[in-house]
């Protein structure tokens, strides 16, 4: 297949390394991945945000960069960001949108995948060739879990991994209390949901808490650092995109310095 990668912010910016790997994992399965130079921001945190006029130029680029029709499918390594262009993008597009711009955000909607439902559902696989021999736990993420409703894919995938140790996050599905600008204006809420999450995760001795959303990812891994508790926060691909010829090198662990 011919996919289209999409970076996001906060891979552009802050987590490269979570976008490469999404790149070097797709590449591997035998795939060509392409990387359109002029996308921006999708326009998640405007309308998130409360400004659903503002994102009509980011709409627009976002449309005109990935309807090529010779992508097959465009994927991200982001649950935010796919569920934005998936279920915002169409709003925004009929609300202040013209017969155009609808037309190019139905085209793009219907090939967009986040990284694990382009892997289990387009691609049909859950082994792919990954070894990551360390204790793992999976956070899944309010957009992935509630919006685009991926279930257990990225725990099928994780199972698949060779070498992993799988350990179960307690109240998984609780939030983690990001939630973008929901930390800043909610700031002791954000605070309390966060300190119950990597409680969870320190009660499963895990060497690693992982995710399929950098901003998630961010947050729960700001807490464990200011807490010394000796988790590393890794994104999902990263973990895919390992193997035993090409391994993943953990950083030293906070606590251990």
């Amino acid at each position: 297949m011919r996919i289209g990668l999409f970076a996001t912010c906060l891979g552009d910016t802050l987590f490269p390394d979570a976008v490469k790997a999404t790149a070097v994992l797709l590449t591997r399965l035998g795939h060509d991945v392409v990387f359109p130079p002029g996308q921006t921001c999708c326009g998640q945190m405007h309308v998130n945000t409360g400004y659903q006029r503002e994102p009509v130029p980011l709409v627009r680029n976002f449309a005109a960069q990935f309807g090529d029709p010779s992508l097959d499918a465009v994927v991200m390594p982001s649950g935010s960001c796919a569920g934005s262009v998936r279920h915002q993008h169409e709003i925004v597009a009929d609300r202040y949108g013209d017969a155009a711009l609808r037309a190019g955000v139905a085209a793009v909607k219907a090939k967009t995948y986040e990284l694990s439902e382009l892997l289990v559902d387009v691609l049909g696989v859950t082994d792919v060739g990954a070894w990551f021999p360390h204790r793992v736990t999976y956070h899944p993420t309010c957009h992935s879990l509630r919006m685009l409703r991926v279930g257990d894919k990225p725990l099928r995938l994780l199972r698949a991994v060779d070498g992993i140790d799988l350990v179960e996050l307690p109240q998984a599905d609780a939030c983690c209390g990001f939630g973008g600008t929901f930390a800043l204006k909610n700031a002791g809420t954000s605070a309390a949901m966060l300190q119950d999450k990597t409680d969870h995760v320190r009660s499963t001795g895990a060497d690693v808490c992982t995710a399929g959303d950098s901003s998630c990812l961010m947050h729960i891994g700001g807490g464990l650092s200011r807490i010394k508790a000796g988790t590393r926060t890794l994104h999902l691909a990263q973990i895919l995109a390992a193997t035993r010829t090409a391994p993943l090198q953990l950083p030293q662990p906070e606590a251990a310095r």
